[in-house]
Order: C-alpha cells, then sequence, then structure tokens
C-alpha cells in the first residue's frame, strides 16, 4: 500500500470537503458529512478531513502509479475549487509503521 498525506490551511475546510465530494459522487463510490469524506476511486482512496483552518487529505493506493494518478485528480479539482486561495498543495508520503 502507497499513502500520501496533505493539508491545505483553510477557514473554508468543511466547504472544499463537500464540494470535492459532491463533484465525485456523480460518477463514483463517495461517503462525507461537513466533517470528513471518503472517496473511492478505481485507482485508489482519498480520506478527507475538515477542522477548524485546516483540510487534511490522505490518499491511499495500491502501487505508486495510483498513488501519483490520485494524489494528481484530488489536487487539481482542490486547486480549481478553491482558486481564489491559490492553494499549494504539497503531498509527503506517509510511512506505514
Amino acid at each position: 500500500m502507497f499513502r500520501s498525506n496533505a493539508k491545505f490551511t483553510t477557514e473554508r475546510a468543511s466547504v472544499y470537503l463537500q464540494q470535492l465530494c459532491k463533484h465525485f459522487a456523480h460518477k463514483i463510490e463517495v461517503q462525507f458529512d461537513p466533517e470528513a469524506g471518503l472517496i473511492d476511486f478505481p485507482f485508489g482512496q482519498c480520506n478527507l478531513n475538515a477542522t477548524q483552518g485546516v483540510l487534511d487529505l490522505t490518499v491511499t493506493a495500491e502501487t505508486q502509479s495510483d498513488l501519483t494518478t490520485a494524489c494528481r485528480v484530488i489536487g487539481s479539482y482542490l486547486e480549481r475549487f478553491a482558486f481564489r486561495e491559490n492553494p499549494k498543495i504539497d503531498w509527503q508520503p506517509v510511512v506505514s509503521a
């Protein structure tokens, strides 16, 4: 399993979480509420958590290639939705213990 994490500091964390989940729910399996979401792509999963001031994104995939794809997809849509804030999505590998 490959895993990557990114944190986006924004006062609109819950808004972006819901916007991302609603967008992808038209085509794939998605579960969400205002604080947490799960987007189940064919090439991996994205767990989203919105806390006060931070949108936390964790992507998990079977291969490095799928992880790269999932991060690129989530990052590009978040950048599009949050364009006014000009987010810099910096994915960091998560090392499992």
